[in-house]
């Protein structure tokens, strides 16, 4: 009983936490808690739709239909060999996303949102092919690294959040083991992975 009610917990928390929302919600948290809030909420809406339509609905929904024509379940999709097609299409996504926002001059600060996300992607990808590290590890690790990036750009203390944002990271990294989708250290090395893209996309590249 105790065992299925903290599988529960895990799948939740696994379906809530999606690698795909680290975009949005880094976008979202610039507008709602820096000076980015001054904007126009127009301009608001439309980066953070962009954003959601080219990071969450289209690879969400080009994925879903790969599952579908192959018949494959959520499960399936879980298996290393499964992962390469997905990968392709969300990198695809996002590539738009990302010309997409110089088009349209994005601040380089912001589009590194995006610049970090596609850097996890492609490291996840390539180390996919010998070895399936956590995406939704390597998601919180850019979050995390992202908040720390936005903190030296903005001189602001970051602890609590820091606190907050590990403690989610290990209750996450916890599920995917209950789940039994990775092992300890494929939910370490994809926290590193996604802290280093974090930094390194949003100050650095």
């Amino acid at each position: 009983m105790k065992e299925t009610y903290l599988r529960n917990i895990a799948r939740v928390l696994s379906a809530v936490f999606t690698p795909f929302y680290v975009p949005t919600v880094g976008f979202a948290a610039l507008f709602l808690f820096t000076y980015l809030k001054m904007l126009p909420m127009f301009y608001q809406l439309i980066v953070v739709g962009i954003v959601y339509l080219f990071t969450v609905v289209f690879p969400m929904a080009a994925i879903y239909f790969y599952q579908k024509v192959n018949g494959w379940t959520l499960r399936h999709l879980g298996d290393r060999e499964k992962r390469v097609v997905p990968y392709v299409m969300t990198f695809i996504s996002y590539v738009v996303c990302l010309v997409l926002m110089y088009r349209i001059n994005i601040p380089r600060f912001m589009s590194g949102i995006i610049v970090a996300s596609l850097l996890v992607l492609v490291i996840c990808a390539i180390i996919n092919i010998w070895w399936k590290i956590s995406t939704h590890m390597a998601a919180i690790g850019e979050f995390t690294g992202g908040l720390i990036s936005f903190s030296l750009l903005f001189y602001y203390n970051p602890v609590y959040w820091l606190c907050f944002v590990i403690i989610l990271a290990g209750m996450l990294g916890t599920s995917r083991i209950i789940l039994l989708q990775h092992s300890l250290a494929e939910v370490l090395v994809g926290f590193a992975v996604g802290l280093v893209c974090g930094i390194a996309g949003i100050l650095f590249i």
